[in-house]
């Protein structure tokens, strides 16, 4: 069985990698081909499409991180659910939200549904 703890780690450290070619090589390492993500403001698959959405959401808060919320991950067969901050490092997040992984039979993130439970007033 996938160890969906670390699943959910390199997930966010795929969020956080800011070097174009670094993050591409965690997407190709650690996210299926055909993988597919969805949360309320996109919903894109393949691994081109989540690269590009990363680096827009990478646009749109630049300076800020991703985290795991305090609850860490709740997981079982291949699915883990998770809360995740982003925010300064250290600081405040600005954003909160809630995702769920479904991980692939090689152990890669095959699916992964988001929700925003707080987000910034615009």
């Amino acid at each position: 069985m996938t160890n969906l703890q670390q699943l959910a780690e390199q997930y966010l450290a795929t969020w956080n990698e800011t070097d174009p070619a670094a993050r591409r090589k965690l997407i190709d390492t650690h996210w299926a081909e055909d993988a597919r993500y969805t949360d309320p403001l996109a919903e894109v698959a393949g691994r081109d499409a989540v690269d590009a959405a990363i680096a827009a959401v990478q646009g749109q808060f630049p300076g800020l991180v991703f985290t795991l919320g305090a609850g860490g991950v709740d997981a079982h067969h291949d699915l883990a659910r998770f809360t995740w901050n982003l925010g300064p490092a250290g600081g405040e997040p600005l954003v909160i939200g809630f995702d769920v992984l479904i991980a692939d039979e090689a152990g890669r993130i095959s699916v992964v549904a988001g929700f925003l439970d707080k987000v910034p007033a615009l």
